[in-house]
């Protein structure tokens, strides 16, 4: 295990604690691994956002701050204020991005980093954590979950093909001036080569699965949620955007009233989703559980579904996949053939994958599960044993310390070239 002992480190990431979904769990354990004793003890500084994700709606505890500085788990959170748009178009990304890029970098913490590590795809995160590892003359090394450039082309937000073209700019600034560029999934080492970095500095570092095995049986927790003992319930947990395509299962839901769908979480699409479903009763909204109650949930459930809208070609692996891995439960996923949540259902062989879209090829996966529960339980029991082998919260914070490692070794044997931006990376 790196030690970092006397090390003072910055994570640059807008999600943290307390969000519960999407990134924020993973910027919060590898902060809080970093500050603990046997992850290597040092004093660890995170630069984030307000709490916002996934409602898209700033935490109410949070209304009229402007800065602050909390404590967390021995991790020192320095929270700057942003915009917040509750509706996703190409103009009101921008001011979100701009709006962190410019308090971060104005009111950056007032701490001397040994390393500075940036979770992206926050355009906002990658060039203000470049900047300040430039500055103290630092390692900077940027943790690839997505890439907005290839997330705006497909979203489907209106100017989203100037948009990308603007952002793959940016993230290709930010990914030049690394040291070592971490990216969660293979599928991205072409398209970050592509921008200019060099194949030698890139290293793979796979999410995890962040929550817990379940604990209780689930009957038990069927019963308390009103789910029926012979009820084929079909449960997507996490963000309700855009990208997610939400409406094949409101559509699924339509085509089949004996089968319950549960859509628990939040994001900017509820509502939408709400008045399409306004005379579907067996579709049913639920707010985000309690992280306790979330592995027990979604083991209650008999499938857990990922969606993505046919345009998506999305590399990036949602961090729901690694949930329901945990959880026992057979996936369908209803997304393209070839993009990385496809690719890693696949090789964990712990579900089936259908057209994205197509509420019938859904529903067909669902109701053949339904009907031959030992199969059920045979792709189900795959994901746990996918999680123990390759998904490990050990494993996984294993990698990301040793990729910083790599990088504080890297700029120790390195000799600061005249124009450089950091160590051994010149400025382009």
């Amino acid at each position: 295990m790196p030690e970092f002992k006397g090390r003072t480190l910055l994570l640059v990431s807008t999600n943290y604690a307390p969000e519960h979904a999407g990134i924020g769990p993973y910027a919060t354990q590898i902060a809080e691994h970093w500050a603990a004793a046997d992850g290597g003890g040092a004093e660890v500084h995170v630069l984030a956002g307000m709490p916002h994700y996934p409602s898209w709606r700033l935490d109410p505890a949070y209304k009229g701050v402007w800065r602050i500085e909390e404590r967390r788990a021995g991790v020192r959170v320095h929270r700057r204020r942003h915009t917040v748009p509750p509706r996703q178009t190409a103009l009101k990304r921008a001011l979100f991005e701009a709006s962190i890029l410019a308090h971060g970098l104005v009111a950056a913490p007032r701490v001397r980093p040994d390393a500075v590590v940036a979770q992206m795809p926050s355009l906002a995160g990658g060039v203000i954590g470049a900047r300040i590892a430039a500055r103290h003359k630092v390692p900077y090394v940027p943790i690839v979950q997505d890439l907005m450039g290839a997330a705006a082309a497909q979203s489907g937000i209106r100017g989203g093909d100037r948009a990308a073209a603007a952002a793959g700019a940016v993230e290709a600034y930010a990914l030049k001036r690394a040291t070592l560029v971490g990216v969660i999934h293979e599928s991205f080492v072409d398209k970050v080569a592509a921008m200019g970095v060099d194949r030698g500095r890139i290293r793979l570092v796979p999410n995890w699965s962040h929550v817990a095995s379940p604990s209780r049986p689930r009957e038990e927790t069927r019963a308390r949620l009103g789910w029926g003992r012979e009820q084929t319930v079909v449960l997507h947990s996490g963000n309700m955007g855009l990208k997610q395509g939400l409406e094949v299962l409101v559509e699924a839901a339509r085509l089949d009233p004996s089968v319950r769908i549960v859509l628990m979480g939040d994001g900017n699409q509820r509502e939408h989703l709400r008045d399409l479903a306004a005379d579907v009763p067996n579709l049913e909204f639920a707010p985000p559980a309690d992280d306790a109650d979330f592995p027990d949930v979604l083991a209650a459930a008999d499938v857990l579904a990922v969606t993505q809208r046919a345009s998506v070609l999305d590399m990036s692996i949602p961090s729901k996949l690694t949930s329901y891995f945990a959880a026992g439960r057979p996936v369908v996923a209803s997304v393209a053939a070839e993009g990385g949540t496809a690719q890693e259902v696949l090789r964990s062989e712990a579900g089936l994958l259908v057209e994205p879209e197509d509420p019938g090829a859904f529903l067909k996966a669902v109701r053949a599960l339904a009907q031959d529960p030992g199969a059920a339980a045979e792709l189900g029991g795959r994901g746990p044993a996918y999680v123990a082998a390759h998904l490990s919260r050990e494993a996984g914070l294993s990698r990301i310390s040793a990729l910083l490692s790599e990088a504080l070794d890297t700029a120790a044997e390195a000799v600061d070239p005249e124009g450089s931006d950091v160590w051994g990376v010149p400025r382009t």
